[in-house]
């Protein structure tokens, strides 16, 4: 069964203290990964680890990759109004 969405070929993993994404398949506990900024991280799987912040641009190429535009990059539509883009 699917979910009903298409998975994306990177994933986010923690390291560095930051939230990062990486296209490494292996992302166990301990093993180097480079990351989408360019970063290379070893990767912590530990009890805090997922509450730390997203590396910015890690996440912007990821929304990149998604095709899916960062939050503010678009103009929205409040209460009849268009307001625009960062």
């Amino acid at each position: 069964m699917t979910s009903g969405h298409e998975q994306h070929p990177f994933k986010w993993t923690p390291g560095a203290e930051k939230r990062h994404a990486t296209l490494a398949e292996n992302r166990d506990h301990g093993t180097e990964v480079e990351t989408l900024c360019g970063t290379t991280i070893v990767v912590d799987r530990g009890e805090l680890a997922w509450f730390w912040f997203t590396c910015e641009p890690c996440n912007v190429a990821a929304h990149e990759i998604a095709g899916v535009p960062m939050p503010g990059d678009r103009p929205v539509t409040v209460e009849g109004e268009t307001v625009g883009a960062r």
